[in-house]
C-alpha cells in the first residue's frame, strides 16, 4: 500500500476533483446530465439531403410530437416543439426552451417513443414588430437603406406599416387576378386585430418617419384574426392592404434578391432560404424545424401558434422584419426553387425565426404572389 503525506492528498484529491469538474461540464455540453440533446439555437444541422414532411420518419416524428406537446409544454420553460433533425440527418423532436437553467428544471425525456429528442435554447419568442432603437438599414444594404421612403411604386422587402403600429415589413405583391395587394402580417398592418378595414397603410411605417396620407401606399382589406391563447390554433399571422401597381412594385431593392416566383414551395429541413426585410436587409439561413408549436408574445398578449417553420441562425431577423417573405435560396439540383416562396415571417428571438407556411397564408386571401 502507497502512503501519501498530507500535504499530498490534498494534491492528489484536487486533481481528481478538477477532471471530474471537466466531465461533469463536458456532460452538460452534450446534453448528458439533461438527458436530450441540449443546444443553443443558431447551430445549423448539416443532414445527408433535404427532408420533408412526406419522409415516413418525419410522418412518425411528427404524429409523435402531436400526442405529447401538451405535456411538455406544461414544464417550465419550456415554449414550443417542433420536428427537425439531429445532426446525423435523423428525424428529432425538438423542444423549444426560454433558457438553459429552465431547461435544467424541466423533466424532457431523452427520447420519445423512440425518436431523439433534442433541446433547442431560444430565449422567449415574440412578434418582431418593434425596431432596434438604433434603427434599421442592416445586411447587405450596399448602399440602399430598407427603413427610407421608397419612389413609388415602393419596391417589397422595405418598411411599412398601419399608423398606430412602429414599422414592419412589406412582404409581397400578392393578387386575386384583379387587384394588387401589399402582403404583411397582421401586427404589422391591422395592429394585432385593433385596425379597421380601410384604414391605412403606409410606407415607410411611422416608427421611420411615415404620415398619413403623405406616405400612404394602400389601406387594409383583409386580416386573419389572432387569438390571444395557450391554447390557440392560430396558423397565420397576416393581412393585406389593397393596393395599384403604381404605388406598389413586386421586387426587393437592386440589392436584393429580385422579384419572387410565384409558385410557392412547402418547407422541407435542411433547406436553404433568404428574405429581405426592413431591418437586416437580404439575410440567408435555413429550414431547422417543421410543424412547430410555438408560443409567441405580442403587445396583447401570448398566443399560440402551429404548424410552423423555424429558421436559423439568429442574425437572419431582428424587430422590424416582421411581413418578410422568405423564399428559397436554390443551389445545385435545388436550382430550380431558387426563389419560390415558403414563408412569411412573423416572430423570432435572438437564436431563431419563426415563420407561417406562405400555401396557408394565401389560400386564406385567395391570391397569389405577383411575381415571375
Amino acid at each position: 500500500m502507497i502512503s501519501f503525506s498530507g500535504r499530498y492528498s490534498k494534491k492528489v484529491t484536487s486533481i481528481f476533483v478538477f477532471i471530474f469538474l471537466i466531465c461533469l461540464i463536458h456532460s452538460i455540453g452534450s446534453g448528458g446530465i439533461l438527458r436530450p440533446d441540449v443546444s443553443e439555437a443558431g447551430g445549423i444541422p448539416e443532414a445527408v439531403a433535404l427532408v420533408d414532411n412526406s419522409n415516413p420518419g418525419i410522418q412518425t416524428a411528427i404524429a409523435a410530437q402531436g400526442r405529447h406537446t401538451d405535456i411538455l409544454l406544461g414544464e417550465p420553460g419550456v415554449i414550443g416543439t417542433a420536428v427537425g433533425l439531429t445532426e446525423h440527418g435523423k428525424p428529432a423532436i425538438l423542444v423549444l426552451v426560454t433558457s438553459f437553467n429552465e431547461a435544467k428544471a424541466a423533466t424532457i425525456p431523452s427520447d420519445i417513443e423512440g425518436i431523439p429528442v433534442i433541446v433547442k435554447i431560444t430565449g422567449k419568442i415574440v412578434a418582431l414588430k418593434k425596431p432596434p432603437w438604433a434603427g434599421g438599414g442592416g445586411g447587405d444594404t450596399e448602399n440602399v437603406d430598407p427603413t427610407s421612403r421608397f419612389d413609388r411604386p415602393v419596391p417589397i422587402g422595405v418598411s411599412t406599416g398601419h399608423p398606430a403600429i412602429t414599422a414592419g415589413t412589406i412582404g409581397a405583391r400578392v393578387t386575386d387576378g384583379v387587384n394588387v395587394y401589399a402582403l404583411s402580417n397582421n401586427h404589422v398592418y391591422a395592429n394585432e386585430n385593433n385596425a379597421i378595414l380601410g384604414d391605412n397603410v403606409l410606407q415607410p411605417g411611422t416608427f421611420d418617419g411615415g404620415t398619413s396620407p403623405a406616405d400612404d401606399i394602400g389601406t387594409l382589406s383583409d386580416f386573419e384574426n389572432i387569438v390571444f391563447s395557450t391554447s390557440a390554433s392560430n396558423v397565420i399571422d397576416a393581412a393585406i392592404a389593397i393596393s395599384s401597381e403604381a404605388s406598389l412594385g413586386n421586387a426587393t431593392p437592386s440589392n436584393g434578391y429580385g422579384t419572387p416566383k410565384s409558385t410557392t414551395v412547402a418547407p422541407t429541413l435542411n433547406a436553404a432560404v433568404k428574405k429581405y426585410g426592413r431591418t437586416t436587409g437580404q439575410t440567408k439561413g435555413r429550414i431547422t424545424g417543421i410543424n412547430a408549436t410555438v408560443n409567441v408574445g405580442y403587445s396583447t398578449g401570448v398566443a399560440r401558434f402551429v404548424n410552423q417553420i423555424i429558421i436559423e441562425p439568429g442574425g437572419f431577423s431582428a424587430g422590424g422584419d416582421s411581413g418578410s417573405l422568405i423564399v428559397m435560396d436554390g443551389k445545385g439540383k435545388n436550382k430550380a426553387a431558387n426563389l419560390k416562396p415558403v414563408g412569411l415571417l412573423f416572430a423570432g428571438s435572438s437564436f431563431v425565426t419563426i415563420a407561417n407556411p406562405i400555401d396557408a397564408v394565401l389560400s386564406r386571401f385567395g391570391v397569389t404572389i405577383d411575381g415571375n
